[in-house]
């Protein structure tokens, strides 16, 4: 739920007549002493009520609320769904009614009926998501939704409550009926849900009983997504809430096919891809979270860069601190662009060896920018600053592939950062002794 942003000021009733004229035609003026004093308005149709009340008596401005001004029609009134402080989320279409809980609630149970197109704060919130921005509260209420016009023999297709995933889901399924079960992931994705035990057993029986689906609909099928398949136990989940468990298919472009055949999957959609566009959204926010190191190193440099064995010399500060920015720069592209770009194709299995070779490979583009510039030991600190830089953020994919296991990506990194250490303190001792050895 959102705070409820404010009508248009365009949708307010517009005068049609000025003060010095008579309202013709049948209509009345609004009262004397009131805002829109000497506008004209069309009189009520009749006496004006408020559930059981008499509302007869109050001042036709009052009461005309459902009557158009000659000047435009009224602001659109508020939905009988919001509560003080707060509005309908935009991708909530209206409500459907399930049948109550005796034993709980004896009133009916709203359903939000969601929309399958994605409107432009869905698309703006993507971007943000996408490059960091928001990224660990972009997420929607657990709960049942209903996508078209479900009935109770309709699917019901289990989540996460990552927004990104609840708006690649209901945009695959335009044009379908089913029921959206989400669950309380903390925001987090189905893969990555099931793997810290979020997208759980517990849970998916959790949010079927307090939902009360049972009532909702007459089957007892839930389809889950192949990627939370490490989080589920199918036989305990049958246990514990009455409903059993197919996994569908890997991505949520292939649930109306799935649908429509049964739910019976193709071995392509059994298989997790890792093509270029999908490597290539991951780099927005891989930049993003360095944020922080970045902001130290960049420190560091600019803190160290002037002081050598002239003291401290604002030229020294540009020249080195330039060079030492540049490599550090060139290191973080090189393992957070170059490493998803040329994946397939760089030597080696570990993410931290294909980091160190993306390393050498903008080492040699940007060479030549401060070679010439550089001694000797400044070049060697630089170049062992980039391939460590670009050898370490490289191996951030490693949770982030289907390249690896999560005991695999332990073990990597622990073989692979004493190396990255002892390459940070050579590229340290290289840079700061040939500013002291320079004569």
């Amino acid at each position: 739920m959102k705070t409820r942003p404010p009508a248009p000021a365009t949708l307010g009733r517009q005068p049609c007549c000025t003060p010095a004229q008579a309202c013709d035609g049948g209509l009345t003026p609004f009262p004397a002493g009131s805002q829109a004093a000497g506008s004209c308005c069309a009189p009520a149709p009749g006496p004006c009520s408020c559930g059981d009340g008499d509302l007869s008596g109050l001042p036709q401005a009052d009461c005309s609320a459902d009557t158009p001004c000659c000047g435009g029609p009224p602001p659109p009134a508020a939905s009988s769904w919001e509560r003080p402080g707060y509005a309908v989320c935009p991708f909530v279409l209206d409500f459907l009614s399930i049948p109550a809980d005796p034993g709980a609630n004896p009133t009916a149970n709203p359903v939000p009926r969601i929309a399958t197109r994605l409107g432009w704060r869905d698309h703006l919130g993507t971007v943000l998501t996408r490059c960091g921005i928001g990224r660990n509260s972009y997420a929607v209420a657990p709960g049942l939704y209903a996508l078209g016009r479900p009935d109770p023999d309709s699917p019901v297709l289990v989540t996460a409550n990552s927004k990104l995933t609840f708006d690649a889901l209901r945009r695959d399924m335009d044009g379908q009926s089913a029921w959206l079960l989400v669950l309380d992931t903390r925001g987090v994705n189905v893969w990555c849900a099931a793997g810290k035990q979020l997208f759980s057993t517990r849970e998916v029986a959790l949010r079927v009983l307090s939902t009360g689906l049972a009532r909702v609909v007459r089957h007892r099928t839930l389809i889950l997504p192949q990627l939370s398949a490490t989080g589920v136990k199918a036989r305990d989940l049958r246990r514990a809430c009455g409903f059993s468990a197919e996994f569908g298919p890997v991505r949520s472009a292939d649930l109306p096919a799935f649908l429509k055949s049964g739910n019976e999957a193709e071995p392509a959609m059994r298989r997790v891809t890792f093509t270029l566009a999908e490597r290539l959204v991951l780099v927005p926010v891989e930049i993003y979270l360095l944020k922080k190191p970045l902001a130290w190193g960049l420190a560091a440099i600019v803190l160290l860069a002037g002081f050598g064995s002239w003291g401290f010399s604002w030229a020294a500060l540009m020249q080195r601190g330039v060079n030492a920015s540049l490599a550090l720069a060139a290191g973080v592209l090189a393992g957070c662009a170059l490493v998803p770009a040329l994946l397939p194709w760089l030597p080696g299995r570990a993410f931290a060896l294909k980091g160190v070779a993306a390393g050498g490979l903008a080492a040699v583009a940007v060479l030549g920018l401060w070679w010439g510039r550089a001694g000797l030991g400044e070049g060697m600190g630089l170049l062992c600053l980039l391939l460590t830089v670009a050898s370490y953020t490289g191996m951030n994919f490693t949770g982030s592939t289907p390249y690896t296991s999560p005991s695999g990506v332990e073990k990597e990194m622990r073989r692979a950062m004493p190396f990255q250490a002892a390459g940070l303190i050579l590229a340290i001792i290289f840079w700061l002794a040939s500013a002291f050895a320079a004569s």
